[in-house]
């Protein structure tokens, strides 16, 4: 059978590169696609220039799908979910893995999320809204805040952001200049123009992957093994927050005891009210956590896969991806087996020199002075491919986050150590990446 994959950065190879290792899969199109799928094996990069966040672009998508007698579709980023892809497709009857537009409001609007998670009894931070007017109300809110405790601020733009809408302030001041930047400034347009801010939480940030099928009231949630995503730019978790500067999977610090108040306090809260709302939710989640002493608070639903969770996770899932996938659709999740490897991926981000902020474009990248071919470093190693370009036979860097090096490990720490020998070998002028990325 022929798949389809929407997207074009590390996730999406990594998905695509996972699904084409099924004997079931003859090709897999990526639209866009980059650099390091357009040389993956029994892919092929198609519709570049095709914008899946618009409804043309959906309606393109929709009849390349109808072409070339593709079975089903996997959407990677969220952008396109929010959009309502979903429903484009379902109109013509073509198979898509994704949650349907008002199911994608749980990461769309963490106005949504929240009272989702109030209504259901998914265990959280406390937080307040405040919308477009609200500006002076949110300045007497953290005034307020820090007037009484020494703690800081979690401040959220309601939209989608690009993975640059949380700011953490430790200070009135911070938090006011923020709310400035986001309400005031239109700094991220309308994403930051409602704000919700909450109570900040302690402990160890934890992600956890979920395959999802739910449709009619009724469904399962099936998770993956947890991963750890190292958000801050620089070393020691300093510095803005980014998409992501690697990951690491499983998390050896996540005990059995938090793992099952995870599944009684926020996955099965969260199974319920999916089912409750008649979500027609037929594709992956993704659990943001904060554990701390064997207890687990949510900070945010993705309605997708995480990048670069997904990058470290995916090489250690066992069965055959587009199983999962079918089962998805089908419903026969519940009857399926999700089967891991044992050992652990660590995958640390190399970016361009100036992310997050600006940052170079157009260096030619290498991996032992050659071109990094289709990915494969070494026995285990990976090269996913985010922002690079091919063209004539040489990688070019194109976005801030370049590529992640996914490296399997028998425990965390051998993985680490095989990951940054491999990251070591490749070169591009203004590589960076943070040295700590599962420490």
């Amino acid at each position: 059978m022929n798949v389809l994959v929407i997207g074009s950065g590390g996730r999406e190879h990594a998905i695509a590169w996972k699904l084409a290792m099924s004997p079931k899969v003859k090709t897999v199109f990526v639209c866009p696609g980059n650099g390091g799928t357009a040389l993956e094996k029994k892919c092929e990069n198609a519709l570049a220039g095709v914008d899946p966040e618009t409804e043309a672009g959906h309606a393109i998508l929709a009849d390349f799908a109808e072409k070339m007698d593709v079975a089903f579709s996997v959407v990677g980023p969220e952008a396109p979910l929010a959009s309502g892809i979903v429903a484009a497709f379902h109109s013509r009857s073509l198979a898509i893995v994704g949650p349907d537009k008002r199911a994608a409001r749980l990461e769309a609007s963490k106005a949504f999320s929240k009272a989702f998670m109030a209504k259901y009894g998914v265990r959280t931070a406390a937080s307040r809204e405040f919308a477009d007017a609200g500006f002076e109300d949110a300045l007497r809110h953290v005034k307020a805040h820090f007037s009484q405790t020494n703690q800081p601020v979690v401040i959220k733009a309601d939209g989608l952001a690009a993975g640059k809408g949380v700011v953490i302030a430790n200070s009135f001041a911070e938090a006011e200049a923020c709310l400035r930047f986001f309400m005031k400034d239109g700094a991220i347009g309308d994403a930051g123009r409602t704000v919700v801010i909450e109570d900040f939480l302690r402990g160890e940030e934890v992600s956890v992957l979920a395959a999802v099928s739910v449709r009619n009231g009724e469904g399962v949630i099936a998770p993956f093994i947890s991963a750890r995503d190292h958000k801050r730019r620089f070393d020691g978790d300093m510095g803005p927050n980014t998409g992501g500067m690697g990951a690491i999977a499983p998390v050896p610090d996540f005990t059995e005891e938090a793992q099952a108040d995870f599944r009684a306090s926020i996955l099965e809260p969260t199974l319920k009210g999916l089912k409750a709302e008649n979500f027609d939710y037929r594709g992956f989640i993704f659990f943001g956590l904060m554990a701390r002493e064997g207890r687990c608070h949510l900070l945010e639903y993705n309605a997708r896969l995480g990048d670069p969770e997904t990058q470290a996770a995916l090489p250690l899932l066992d069965s055959d991806f587009a199983d999962v996938c079918a089962a998805i659709l089908d419903g026969s999740l519940a009857e399926s087996h999700l089967a891991w490897k044992r050992g652990a991926v660590c995958a640390p981000v190399a970016v361009a020199g100036g992310y997050p902020g600006p940052y170079r474009k157009g260096d030619c990248v290498t991996v032992n002075g050659a071109a990094p071919g289709g990915g494969e470093l070494s026995p285990g190693v990976k090269l996913f491919a985010a922002g690079l370009r091919l063209r004539d036979g040489d990688f070019f860097t194109s976005g801030g986050r370049v590529f992640a090096v996914s490296a399997y490990g028998a425990d965390a720490e051998s993985a680490r150590s095989e990951a940054y020998r491999a990251l070591e070998s490749a070169r591009f002028d203004g590589m960076d990446f943070r040295k700590d990325i599962g420490r």
